[in-house]
């Protein structure tokens, strides 16, 4: 007797294609914690004008436009096979455009501080980079020389000679975007399996003081391939392909509530923060449109948009009054956040150049908030936003 599906019973991977719409292979290191996949594919219909004699509607002809969007949610889990990037990599890779930059760390050497930080050997490191000591992620604002570097916030000490620098990843903008490919198989194996191909990424949001920490990408995709109705040549596969054989999976989520932020063009730490937003939009022109095809056939961004809600307690202190002291005179601050606080389960987020708006004061409660919205990021040529795994 046949028995529903489980909606927990499914497993999401994710691989970057390597020419649009066509699916590549994945393995097990390509899983994601997703929570949420929402696929939707519409038909573009045209009204029908012709006259048959009847009002009977007669039906709308094959081969209609085909338009296909997604939505996907996951948690931030740890990042255990550091020698590849995070299995949610491809995705930050197709929202920001960057290929993913290792660091793979190393002793330091005598003289480092809180801000800059010296190497036993040459680093490698470019601005935008990210360096891990202990638990605490800071990006590289600027090189010194072969081994040392300026850190866009201090450590909370001055590292030791001898300390570790841990394993980091980081991704940056790029001028194109690549597309990916994702995965949603369920149990039974009997059971319809899809492949999402050609999804780009227009719309990342990452969330701060949630739940858990939560990443979401949403945007438009070429094709839904399902076992079902699968026909040889869809996505330049022969077969529908099969799941990925079992493989280690971190199921460790990170506490929403756990990290760090630092804000101002001089970077302070603020505990009174209750929640943030980032939103990185890519401004998605599709090509489906021209004569001869029935779907998306490729993507192009236009400006690139990074914004920030935020939300703090005011504080009597120089700090804030600092922050709305920017608001007023339209001054770019630097604004970092660090989610999670143990190595390999930190994320970081870094945004050079924002300028805030000037809040909003809501004294419904007792204590007064401060509402920053619409604060946009700037930058120069594909510097507005660095992200990075420790």
């Amino acid at each position: 007797m046949a028995g529903y599906v489980l909606s927990s019973a499914n497993r999401w991977y994710v691989a970057l294609e390597q020419r649009y719409g066509e699916v590549p292979s994945v393995g097990a290191a390509k899983r994601i914690p997703a929570v949420r996949l929402s696929v939707r594919q519409q038909w573009e219909k045209r009204d029908r004008r012709d006259k048959r004699g009847s009002r009977t509607f007669g039906g709308w002809p094959n081969g209609l436009r085909k338009r296909t969007s997604f939505l996907l949610r996951t948690y931030m889990t740890g990042w255990v096979e550091q020698n590849v990037e995070p299995g949610y990599g491809p995705l930050f890779q197709a929202a920001l455009g960057g290929r993913p930059e290792f660091f793979r760390g190393g002793p330091l050497a005598a003289g480092s501080t809180e801000t800059v930080v010296r190497f036993r050997e040459p680093h490698g490191l470019e601005p935008g980079q990210a360096v891990r000591v202990g638990d605490e992620l800071r990006f590289v604002s600027a090189v010194v020389d072969g081994r040392s570097v300026i850190l866009n916030a201090p450590l909370s000490r001055a590292p030791q000679e001898g300390t570790p620098a841990g394993t980091t990843v980081s991704y940056r903008p790029a001028l194109e975007l690549p597309s990916v490919s994702i995965y949603d198989y369920w149990t039974p194996a009997t059971a319809v399996q899809r492949v999402l191909c050609g999804a780009a990424v227009d719309v990342l949001r990452i969330r701060v003081n949630a739940d858990y920490h939560e990443f979401e990408f949403s945007g438009a995709a070429r094709d839904v391939i399902d076992s079902a109705s699968f026909v040889s040549g869809q996505g330049g596969l022969a077969v529908f392909p099969e799941e990925p054989g079992p493989g280690s999976f971190d199921y460790t989520v990170v506490p929403g509530n756990v990290g760090q932020a630092w804000l101002g063009s001089a970077a302070q730490r603020f505990w009174t923060i209750t929640e943030a937003e980032v939103v990185l939009q890519n401004d998605l022109e599709l090509r489906d449109r021209e004569f001869g095809s029935d779907g998306l056939q490729g993507v192009w961004p236009g400006v690139r948009s990074v914004t920030l809600e935020l939300e703090l307690y005011e504080v009597d202190n120089l700090a804030t009054k600092e922050l709305y002291q920017a608001a007023r005179q339209r001054s770019p601050i630097g604004v970092m956040f660090q989610l999670g606080a143990l190595p390999g389960q930190i994320f970081g987020l870094w945004l050079p150049a924002l300028t805030p708006e000037v809040p909003e004061f809501d004294d419904s409660e007792n204590r007064l908030r401060w509402k920053f919205s619409g604060c946009r990021a700037q930058g120069t040529v594909d510097d507005e936003m660095y992200i990075a795994f420790g």
